[in-house]
C-alpha cells in the first residue's frame, strides 16, 4: 500500500517489488541500512540459524534477522544490484558482526570496482560486546556505491575541497520508537544529504524502517520513496513524518 505524504511516498510492502517499478538511474541518491542478521550465531563452532539470545534483537522485533550466511549473502547481492540499477549514488550502512562478516567482506570482493567510497561512522559511544574475548563495537561502515567508482570524486558535492573528512563521529542519538532499538541518527542522514544530493533531488530508502531518511528528506526539501515492509514499523514512520509536516 502507497502513502503520499509531503514531498514523498511511503510504500508498506517489500522493497523488491517496489524497486521493480523504479526506472534505471531515476533515484538520485539512495541511503539505507539492510538488516545486519545479528540473530545468526555461532554454537560449538558453526553457525546456527536460530535466535538464542532474544536480547540481541534491536533493529526489529517482528523479523528474526538470522538467515544462513550464503542466503544473507544473496540478499545482500540482490539489494545491490537493484540499488546500483535505479539509483545514481548509493550510501548502504551496514555494521560488521558474528551473522554477517563472511557475507559483507565477498560482497565487498564481488562490487569492489563499484565502492567509490567508505565513511567510518563512529559512534562515540562503543557497545558492550555480547561475550567473552569479543571487542567492543563503535563503527559502522557507510558504502558508497556508483556505477562511477574509478575516481573517489563525486558528481554531487556539496563541500568545499579538505572540509569534510570520511570519519564522522556522530552519536547514536534517541530512539524514535521504543521497539525499534537500532535507527539512523538525523544528524548522519542530514549530513549525507546535504553533502551529495540538491533540493528537489529524490531520495529512497528500501529499508524504512522508524522513517528517519524520509522525514530529513522532507525537513531538507527532497523528493523521497521510503519501503518498510513491517505494518507496525510504517503506521509509525508514517506518523512521525507527519507530525514533522504539521509543525512545518
Amino acid at each position: 500500500m502507497d502513502y503520499k505524504i509531503g514531498n514523498g511516498t511511503f510504500i508498506v510492502g517489500d522493497c523488491f517489488g517496489a524497486m521493480k517499478d523504479i526506472k534505471d538511474k531515476s533515484i538520485d541518491l539512495t541511503i539505507t541500512s539492510p538488516p545486519y542478521n545479528m540473530n545468526l550465531r555461532v554454537r560449538k563452532g558453526k553457525y546456527c540459524s536460530r535466535q538464542i539470545v532474544k536480547e540481541l534483537t534491536t533493529k526489529y522485533n517482528d523479523f528474526d534477522d538470522n538467515l544462513p550466511m550464503e542466503d544473507y549473502y544473496n540478499f545482500l547481492d540482490k539489494t545491490i544490484e537493484e540499488l546500483l540499477r535505479i539509483s545514481k549514488l548509493v550510501c548502504f550502512n551496514i555494521q560488521v558482526l558474528t551473522g554477517n562478516k563472511p557475507a559483507v567482506f565477498k560482497i565487498l570482493g564481488k562490487y569492489h570496482d563499484k565502492i567509490k567510497e567508505i565513511v567510518i561512522w563512529d559512534k562515540v559511544n562503543s557497545e558492550p560486546a555480547i561475550g567473552e574475548r569479543i571487542l567492543n563495537s563503535q563503527f559502522e561502515l557507510i558504502i558508497f556505491f556508483s556505477d562511477n567508482s574509478i575516481t573517489r570524486q563525486f558528481e554531487k558535492a556539496n563541500f568545499s575541497r579538505g572540509t569534510l573528512n570520511n570519519t564522522w563521529q556522530i552519536k547514536k542519538g534517541k530512539k524514535p520508537m521504543k521497539d525499534h532499538g537500532a535507527v539512523f541518527p538525523e544528524e548522519l542522514v542530514s549530513r549525507l544529504i546535504d553533502n551529495f544530493s540538491n533540493e528537489g533531488d529524490m531520495i529512497f530508502d528500501p529499508f524504512g524502517g522508524s522513517g528517519t531518511t524520509a522525514l530529513v528528506a522532507e525537513k531538507l526539501n527532497r523528493k523521497w520513496i521510503s519501503c518498510e515492509l513491517s505494518e507496525n514499523y510504517s503506521k509509525q514512520a508514517i506518523e512521525r513524518i507527519k507530525n514533522i509536516i504539521c509543525l512545518s
